[in-house]
């Protein structure tokens, strides 16, 4: 398909590009040669969370495709809320890689595109030869309902993966001002901004409150500029939310789909990097204590002190070198 307009935001020497998959378009923004390296976000993100790692893996003989998650941005945003299942978004990115003329890549994923790459290298070893993993470990498949085990955290109040469940709620919050939700959710997930006790508290919300209840109202941190929030924030006006949350909605769809992997481990070359500071880092140290039989294939994972949630824009330049370090390593 012919190229999207390029746009301010985008890094020199970078290109968009859209593609067919057999579950809709997919956009992405490319740079470089080499060995293709698959970027997959989070949420609430876009391609743009991988800004500085494109040109960096460019620059060290690389080929980078920072996707739009389905949902996200410019890529296809189905109405179905089961068409953000786990086996789709695995499918997308097995096309996506046929479609840039490779046989085969590496899947880094940061927040849920964590758990995207991860599935990725678990389903279809055959295309994805390693997996980097960013901010969120990687866990196989558990024993329960993933909605059982959310609805008991919390006590009283309700915990935001449970908070996101119903169609439509957390899009009325959030809708009404993407732009400042945007900057608070942002803001509170960054590390040393509030204390361990406000952080704790940011994803709880009470009985009739708002998720943004909580949410820090001071500056932007350091990592984020008004131009970087006006990127993510103009991406949002345009697509909405429902896409973006439609994939928590999946979680147990996802367990359902996932049954015959229970516990299987990826064997595959493996990286992973978390802040001390993030949540999913501290909360999952349990799946980190598990990597010599969950990851066997594992090189390093590095846990960065003081870093937040926003791994590879909070800590650009840590992150880069520890991509570059590891992929050189594979070669």
């Amino acid at each position: 398909m012919p190229q999207p307009p390029t746009d301010p935001a985008t890094p020199p020497g970078a290109v968009h590009r859209l593609v067919d998959t057999p579950g809709g378009r997919i956009h992405l923004v490319e740079q470089g040669t080499g060995p293709l390296v698959l970027l997959v976000h989070g949420f609430p993100e876009s391609w743009y969370s991988w800004r500085h790692q494109l040109p960096a893996l460019a620059a060290a003989g690389y080929r980078a495709a920072a996707i739009d998650v389905r949902g996200y941005g410019r890529s296809a945003k189905p109405a179905a809320t089961d068409a953000y299942r786990m086996l789709a978004h695995v499918a997308d990115n097995t096309a996506v890689v046929h479609a840039l003329g490779e046989e085969t890549a590496t899947v880094v994923g940061h927040d849920w595109g964590s758990p995207i790459a991860a599935n990725s290298a678990l389903l279809r070893p055959d295309v994805f030869t390693a997996v980097g993993l960013l901010s969120v470990p990687y866990a196989p498949r558990g024993e329960g309902r993933p909605t059982d085990g959310f609805a008991r955290i919390g006590g009283d109040e309700e915990f935001y993966v449970s908070y996101f469940q119903a169609p439509g709620r957390a899009e009325a919050e959030i809708e009404r001002d993407v732009r400042g939700w945007l900057a608070g959710f942002y803001t509170g997930l960054t590390g040393g901004t509030l204390t361990p006790e406000e952080y704790g508290r940011l994803f709880f919300v009470p009985p009739g409150a708002r998720l943004a209840d909580r949410f820090p109202t001071g500056p932007l941190p350091a990592w984020l500029t008004e131009a970087d929030l006006d990127v993510y924030s103009g991406e949002f006006e345009r697509s909405g939310l429902t896409g973006a949350l439609n994939r928590y909605r999946n979680v147990d769809r996802d367990w359902e789909d996932l049954a015959a992997w229970h516990g299987a481990p990826i064997t595959q070359p493996s990286l992973f990097i978390g802040g001390s500071l993030d949540a999913s880092t501290t909360w999952m140290a349990d799946a980190i204590d598990a990597y010599p039989a969950t990851l066997p294939g594992l090189s390093a994972a590095h846990i960065l002190e003081g870093c937040g949630h926003w791994i590879q824009q909070e800590r650009p330049d840590e992150v880069d070198r520890l991509l570059t370090q590891w992929l050189d390593g594979l070669r």
